[in-house]
């Protein structure tokens, strides 16, 4: 069965980094375009940056261009973000998600697996 492990959230002060991972298993991903989504306290889940797992291509939310950057590792299945420069605004539980037909890439329904999330904190 598909699985995806989020980890590497915590507690940052503004303007510090995180690195979040993704790890991916029970199946091929080399199709998939994975994505990352967040959702703060009372606000909707919303997209924040996605790879091609294949081709490498990224897309981005322009709240978070230039500072955060999503990549992935072929050989361990993981996918990563890396985000810096964070605001206390990037406060929410950050999921990793799998879109296995690549088909809009930053919208959330078209994404048919999730992790658990994890936690990022940003204080001010």
């Amino acid at each position: 069965q598909v699985r995806l492990v989020e980890s590497g959230g915590g507690l940052v002060q503004a303007g510090g980094s995180l690195r979040l991972s993704c790890a991916a298993s029970g199946r091929t991903f080399n199709r998939d375009v994975m994505g990352w989504f967040r959702q703060a306290p009372g606000k909707e889940r919303e997209f924040v940056a996605a790879i091609n797992w294949s081709f490498g291509s990224t897309y981005y939310a322009d709240s978070v261009k230039g500072r955060f950057t999503i990549s992935r590792d072929n050989a361990k299945d993981t996918v990563y973000l890396q985000m810096n420069s964070l605001k206390t605004e990037d406060t929410a539980v950050y999921y990793c998600a799998a879109n296995p037909t690549g088909w809009g890439p930053t919208i959330d329904r078209n994404f048919g697996f999730w992790g658990q999330g994890t936690q990022v904190t940003v204080s001010s």
